[in-house]
């Protein structure tokens, strides 16, 4: 497997560079000496433009965007901006790299995230049939896969590698939180509407390097994509009563709240009712979290309008910052005993 050896945000001008990237861009153009090849590599840390001049880009009569290539070049300034002069340039497999190294990635490792909601269930369905459920969709191939590299969104809130992972499995967390407050909430069919709440976003979106909306998910949309996802599990657990199956299937579609939200129902059980506050909880916060670490300085407190939330969000000072950190420890008013302890 092909690793980074050093990100864009380290270059500097003069820098011999043989590195892995995804190629944004590539279009070819017509100079006095030839035709070249006007490129675009990105990393996690972010973008630098490039070219390949003439003769060497006769050597490529095709190059295809949003591919991994490995480049061999050199790095430039031009206009007071670094660029990428490419002397070589060869294609890679998508296995033959990882992925968190180019794209926006959560924090937490997607395999780490996938174990931990593994144990979640694990741990907290007792009734089989709801274990069995949810352990055949996890341990499927195809899903789980497709887990590892999925966004919960394109743009808005965990848009990111790992993103509907983090999403669920926050998610997750938040309702069986709320369970213990509330003893009488069916737990089981909670926690497993929280797992599956989103799983049809595995198709929702394309499984390129730059996800978009699939032809699926712009007619259907996830939701729909979500319970045909799961019917094939579902009829293979016969013990599942059919009462708890329109439950969890009522819990999954109207998980949006409301019609205007592109929910097909409303909440009509307490389970529907935790699952959507918990869901649109988790996405708003993910995104306020964003846009006050996205705050250039210390002095500004104001993130700019958000058309998403329909507000400005003010980053307000923590409690924390007015708790004294450095204090001296409390002085023993006892004398030091000099004798030797005893064996």
């Amino acid at each position: 497997m092909e690793h980074k050896k050093k990100f864009i945000n380290e270059f500097k001008c003069g820098d011999l560079i043989e590195d892995v990237f995804i190629l944004t861009k590539a279009k070819q153009g017509i100079s006095k000496n030839g035709p070249y090849w006007d490129l675009e590599f990105q990393d996690k840390t972010g973008r630098i433009s490039g070219k390949m001049w003439y003769p060497i880009s006769m050597d490529y009569p095709k190059i295809e965007e949003e591919s991994f290539v490995k480049v061999q070049g050199q790095v430039d300034s031009y206009r007071e901006n670094l660029q990428l002069i490419v002397n070589k340039l060869s294609f890679l497999k998508e296995d033959e790299v990882n992925w968190t190294e180019f794209l926006p990635a959560t924090n937490i490792p997607p395999h780490t995230l996938l174990e931990e909601l593994e144990e979640l269930c694990f741990k907290n369905l007792k009734y089989r049939p709801w274990r069995k459920l949810c352990g055949m969709i996890l341990k499927d191939k195809y899903i789980r896969e497709r887990l590892l590299v999925c966004p919960a969104a394109k743009t808005i809130h965990h848009a990111y590698i790992g993103g509907l992972l983090e999403h669920t499995l926050q998610v997750c967390k938040i309702c069986l939180d709320i369970a213990d407050l509330y003893p009488d909430l069916d737990r089981e069919v909670l926690l497993v509407g929280a797992l599956l709440h989103d799983i049809g976003k595995i198709e929702e979106f394309t499984d390129g390097i730059f996800h978009d909306y699939s032809d699926e998910g712009q007619l259907l949309g996830h939701i729909i994509l979500g319970l045909n996802l799961i019917e094939p599990f579902i009829k293979k657990v016969k013990e599942l009563d059919d009462a708890l199956i329109l439950h969890l299937k009522h819990i999954i579609l109207s998980h949006h709240g409301e019609y205007e939200f592109g929910s097909p129902k409303r909440p009509k059980t307490r389970e529907a009712m935790v699952l959507h506050f918990a869901d649109n909880l988790d996405a708003k916060l993910n995104v306020i979290n964003s846009l006050v670490e996205g705050l250039s300085s210390e002095d500004e407190n104001w993130t700019k309008y958000q058309r998403f939330l329909e507000r400005r969000i003010y980053r307000a000072p923590h409690t924390d910052d007015f708790i004294e950190e450095k204090r001296l420890p409390k002085r023993r008013n006892v004398k030091e005993c000099l004798l030797p302890l005893k064996e």
